[in-house]
């Protein structure tokens, strides 16, 4: 069964500092709609400045969903206890009347969504920003797996939820649908999916099967997302399209026009085939992140060959008999992505 964290019914337990609801009213112009920079199914995120000059991004939260309210909590229970370079900081909470809110560090870059789906601002992503977004993503994720004080799978890694600082370090947003796994639990099983179209792994969603692996299945996507500046989703099936273009041996077809292949082609060819291996069927077959890392910097550590990834669009659709299945999703302005529930 899975463990969720969002048991406890205050956000006084979360050992976070307490915002006033007046200092976050001045912050945000009293929540103008001018300062809104993401909104999803659970609330709205605001852009905010304390008087100390700090800028912050406020998320407020519905309270008309059961399911929001739940997915709150397990975020502020969960988040209040990691500290990693690669993860958001959380700066501390408010509870006014029935309205619970979360105040974060702001992104100014927003989010890798925001960069690398948009022709000229991907344009403006250098092959070593790349990687180095791809190896900060990968160390966000090897901290939750296994060096943080709690092993955690996010179950929502996708490109709208790593934020980018001024330097654009990346950094892994928006744990309310994280979960916690003990050391010697390989597979967590829940009757609720919940995820985006295109990220999820194949046995979270036929099977409703979800561990460490399913975050690597994420990963593994956004980094063909990032080498190539396209989706996988939609009509644009990437992971199928990438592992034609490995058979094919011609993967440098893949890449982002942006960046200049011939200069860094080794370098280039080693993080597709890193995703390749990320994105196949079996999650047993699937690299654990420390592995991830040691493939990515090494230029002496020969990566064993990918098998063929299950087609995204192959499975047939998001629902089984047996388990529901929840998209979370984000509006076009997302600078903080919050899961939407679309309904059953």
């Amino acid at each position: 069964m899975e463990k969720s964290l969002a048991q406890n019914d205050s956000l006084k337990d979360a050992d976070l500092p307490v915002f006033d609801m007046n200092t976050l009213l001045q912050a945000t112009d009293n929540f103008s709609i001018s300062n809104v920079v993401g909104q999803g199914g659970f609330g709205i995120v605001y852009k905010g400045k304390l008087p100390s000059g700090q800028e912050i991004a406020v998320k407020r939260l519905t309270g008309n969903s059961y399911q929001g309210l739940n997915e709150f909590m397990n975020e502020v229970t969960l988040i209040a206890k990691l500290q990693h370079r690669n993860l958001v900081r959380v700066l501390g909470c408010c509870i006014h009347n029935n309205e619970r809110m979360l105040i974060y560090e702001f992104m100014k870059n927003r989010s890798l969504n925001f960069f690398i789906f948009d022709a000229e601002k991907r344009a403006t992503l250098s092959w070593r920003t790349r990687l180095e977004i791809v190896t900060g993503i990968a160390r966000g994720l090897l901290y939750l797996h296994h060096d943080s004080r709690y092993n955690i799978i996010h179950r929502d890694l996708k490109a709208a939820n790593v934020l980018l600082d001024e330097e654009m370090n990346p950094k892994i947003s928006d744990f309310g649908t994280a979960r916690l796994f003990e050391r010697d639990q390989a597979v967590i099983s829940t009757e609720t999916v919940i995820g985006t179209r295109g990220y999820m792994s194949p046995e979270y969603i036929m099977e409703g099967k979800f561990s460490v692996k399913s975050d690597v299945y994420s990963f593994g996507v956004i980094l063909l997302e990032i080498m190539s500046g396209k989706r996988n989703q939609g009509n644009q099936n990437l992971v199928a399209y990438a592992w034609k273009l490995w058979e094919e041996q011609s993967i440098l077809k893949l890449l982002d026009e942006a960046v200049e292949s011939t200069t860094f082609a080794t370098e280039l060819l080693r993080c597709v085939h890193v995703g390749l291996l990320c994105v196949q069927e079996c999650p047993d077959d699937r690299p654990s992140m420390s592995s991830v890392i040691m493939m990515l910097s090494s230029d002496n550590l020969v990566p064993p060959a990918p098998k063929k990834p299950t087609s995204w669009r192959s499975i047939g659709g998001f629902t089984t008999d047996h388990h529901h299945f929840y998209e979370s999703g984000s509006s076009s302005v997302d600078q903080w992505t919050i899961t939407c529930i679309e309904g059953r």
